[in-house]
């Protein structure tokens, strides 16, 4: 599609000024709406609905021309930007120059659940914005029904988390709950079991299989912290990933795309064990 830049909006368009408020979670709660910047995320947003508008400056029109004919299908308002309107959106420091304005994505945990379930993980006190988009883009990979964001958690449609999803943000199911204990009720009420992360688990990751053949949810405790003992008491089973090396721990990306893997296995080949 065409777009006309000779006069785009600036830095002091009201409509950028706004959307460049949304980096702050108070408006975002306001607005009911977030901010997605890239080419892998603008995209998902773009195909799944979840975008209204789309903020382009001339440069990346000309190298994203793709996902502006799929914005035009699918009814977003496209904008011409300038360089400097771009700069006040981005959350980066070299910005590609798109962005999407987005309704809200995710979920309740009683909208979640509903229907029948395999394995979800549940970040416990997700503090670090990284690790929660990589967490939501562990649990795409993998096949996972989505994720949890439990208790005093990151913002998942904070841009950094965004971000991190490549994406994925707009594929799986996510949610944010502020009660870990009642989203852990919600799972068992589900039929699934409880699957702490811990240092000295009652078996090793390598030989969870029978169990994670089971519907399940992993629990990860917060970064610095990891699972608070009285949350790590409700789960049913506690795994623990043996290191053979000289590193105290992992950090919550590494563990959860680990056990997410072993998951993914155990659930895949079950199914195709039935299938057959």
């Amino acid at each position: 599609m065409a777009l006309d830049f000779s006069q785009p909006f600036t830095e002091r368009t009201p409509r950028i000024v706004n959307a460049a408020k949304l980096h702050r979670a108070a408006a975002r709660r306001k607005a009911k709406q977030f901010l997605a910047e890239g080419e892998n995320a603008v995209e998902a947003a773009v195909a799944t609905g979840a975008a209204t508008d789309v903020f382009v400056t001339e440069r990346a029109a000309q190298r994203f021309g793709e996902i502006l004919t799929t914005a035009e299908y699918m009814n977003v308002y496209t904008h011409a930007i300038d360089e400097k309107a771009a700069e006040h959106l981005a959350d980066t420091v070299t910005t590609t120059g798109i962005f999407a304005l987005c309704k809200p994505v995710t979920w309740s945990t009683k909208q979640a659940l509903k229907g029948f379930n395999d394995f979800w993980a549940v970040g416990v006190d997700t503090a670090d914005p990284g690790n929660a988009g990589t967490l939501i883009r562990i649990c795409d990979a993998m096949g996972a029904d989505g994720v949890i964001f439990a208790g005093d958690t990151v913002d998942p449609q904070a841009p950094k988390v965004v971000r991190s999803t490549a994406g994925s943000l707009f594929h799986t199911p996510v949610v944010r709950d502020r009660d870990v204990k009642a989203v852990i009720a919600q799972l068992k009420d589900k039929g699934l079991k409880i699957v702490a992360t811990v240092v000295d688990g009652d078996v090793a990751l390598d030989y969870a299989g029978e169990m994670l053949s089971q519907p399940h949810a992993w629990l990860f405790g917060n970064e610095a912290h990891g699972l608070d003992p009285e949350i790590a008491a409700l789960a049913d089973y506690k795994v623990t990933i043996p290191i053979q090396g000289s590193a105290e721990s992992l950090n919550l990306a590494t563990a959860a795309a680990m056990c997410m893997w072993e998951s993914s296995k155990a659930q895949y080949v079950v199914d195709e064990q039935t299938a057959n």
